[in-house]
C-alpha cells in the first residue's frame, strides 16, 4: 500500500511530542500540541493509528479476502502486546541503570526499577497479563485491546456504519463504570486509558480510513460551513488553555467557559477532546491538505516521516529516550547556561529518535553489510 507522507510526518510528530511532553524539565515541551489545543499527541496518535486501520483493512479484504484481514489484525494485536511486554521490562532495568548511576528522573515510576531486580517474574507477568501498566506505556495496552477486538468491530463497522458509530458512542457516554469493571491493579478504576472512551476515537479514524472516499465529496460541498466550526472549535479550546495559563486573574472567564464545555477528561476522553481533535482533522486534511503536502517534503518533514514510519520502534525508542531526557536534565544547574543545556538536551533526544528511526528502517540493509564483513574475517 503506498504511503501517505503527510500522515508519517503527523504520526512522527506524535511521538516527539510525547516524549517530550514526558520530560518535566524540558523546555520544547513547552511547544508541543498540548499547548495549544485541549487534546494532545495521544488523541493524534490513537486517531492517525485508527485511520491506517480502515484504509488497510479495506486493501487486504479487498485482496485477500475478510479472514485475511481478521488474521492481520490478530497478528498486530500480538506485537503491540509483545512491544508493551519488552518495553516494560526495558523501561525498569534501564531507570534501574539511571538510578544506579546516581541519575535522578521523575518520566518513570521508580517502583518498577526496584519490582524488575526483585521480582522479575512477577514484573513480567503483571505486565504480560495486563494486571499493570507501566506509565509512558499504558497507550500501548490501550492499542492491544482496540487492535485485538478490530476482528469483529471492523466487519460489524463495515457492514452497517451508523449502527456501529452509534454503539460506540454509547459505549462511550458509559466508559466510567464499564472501565471500572475491568479487574487491574488500580483497585476498581480500570485502565488509565480508558478504553471504553478511546474506542469512540479509534473507530471514527476507523471509518474516516475506511469510507473516506464515500464520504468526502459530500463533505466538501459543506467546506465552508465546515471550516468555520473547526476553527471556532479550536479557538474555543485555545481560550481555554489561555486561562489555565493567566491563572487567577482569568478565573470569571474560565468559569463561564467551564459552563459550556464541563469538564475535561483526557483519561476518559471527554466530548471536547473528542470535538477538537476532529476539528483539528478537517483543517489539516482539507483547507491545510497542500500545506501539510509541502511540509511532507522537507528536510524536516521527512525526517518526522521516517520516526513514524518506525511504528512500534519509535514507540518505545521515544518512551526510552525520555526517561534519558529527563534524567539528564536534572543534572542540569538553573540559569541561563542550564536553560541552553537542557534545549540541547531537548534537541538530542529528537535527532536520537531520529537515528534509531532510521538505523531500524534500513536494517536489513545495514545488517547485511555487517553479516558481510563478519563473513570476510572469518
Amino acid at each position: 500500500m503506498k504511503r501517505i507522507a503527510a500522515l508519517d510526518m503527523l504520526r512522527g510528530y506524535a511521538l516527539v511530542c510525547i516524549m517530550l511532553d514526558h520530560m518535566p524539565m524540558g523546555v520544547l515541551r513547552s511547544f508541543t500540541l498540548a499547548n495549544f489545543t485541549v487534546f494532545d499527541a495521544a488523541e493524534l496518535f490513537v486517531l492517525l493509528s485508527g485511520f491506517l486501520v480502515g484504509m488497510v483493512w479495506i486493501k487486504v479484504e479487498a485482496r485477500e479476502g475478510r479472514r485475511a484481514a481478521q488474521w492481520r489484525f490478530l497478528k498486530r494485536a500480538y506485537k503491540v502486546w509483545l512491544a508493551l511486554v519488552i518495553g516494560a521490562v526495558l523501561l525498569a532495568l534501564f531507570s534501574h541503570l539511571l538510578f544506579e548511576f546516581k541519575m535522578n528522573h521523575k518520566a518513570v515510576w521508580f517502583q518498577y526499577s526496584r519490582w524488575i531486580v526483585e521480582n522479575p517474574f512477577g514484573y513480567v507477568a503483571t505486565v504480560a497479563l495486563m494486571w499493570m501498566q507501566p506509565n509512558l506505556l499504558d497507550v500501548l495496552a490501550l492499542y492491544v485491546l482496540l487492535i485485538a477486538t478490530a476482528p469483529i468491530t471492523v466487519p460489524f463497522l463495515l457492514r452497517m456504519p451508523f449502527t456501529a458509530m452509534a454503539v460506540s458512542a454509547a459505549i462511550w457516554w458509559l466508559s466510567e463504570p464499564l472501565n471500572a469493571m475491568i479487574p487491574n491493579q488500580r483497585e476498581g478504576q480500570g485502565l488509565l486509558f480508558n478504553p471504553f472512551g478511546w474506542q469512540l476515537l479509534f473507530f471514527t479514524g476507523v471509518a474516516m480510513g475506511a469510507f473516506r472516499d464515500q464520504f468526502m465529496p459530500v463533505l466538501r460541498q459543506r467546506t465552508g460551513v465546515l471550516n468555520g466550526i473547526s476553527v471556532a472549535i479550536l479557538l474555543f479550546g485555545l481560550a481555554i488553555i489561555i486561562c489555565w495559563r493567566i491563572g487567577a486573574p482569568a478565573k470569571p472567564v474560565a468559569d463561564m467557559l467551564k459552563q459550556v464545555y464541563g469538564s475535561i477528561d483526557k483519561w476518559s476522553l471527554d466530548g471536547l477532546r473528542y470535538m477538537s481533535i476532529l476539528a483539528a482533522t478537517w483543517l489539516v486534511a482539507v483547507p491545510l491538505a497542500s500545506a501539510f503536502e509541502w511540509m511532507a517534503r522537507t528536510l524536516l518533514g521527512r525526517d518526522l516521516a521516517e520516526i513514524g514510519r518506525g511504528g512500534l520502534w519509535s514507540f518505545v525508542t521515544c518512551v526510552l529516550l525520555s526517561i534519558w531526557g529527563d534524567a539528564l536534565d536534572m543534572t542540569v544547574s538553573p540559569g541561563a547556561t542550564g536553560f541552553l543545556l537542557r534545549v540541547a538536551i531537548d534537541i538530542w533526544v529528537i535527532v536520537a529518535l531520529w537515528i534509531s528511526a532510521a538505523l531500524w528502517l534500513r536494517r536489513e540493509e545495514w545488517m547485511g553489510r555487517v553479516r558481510s564483513w563478519l563473513t570476510r574475517l572469518t
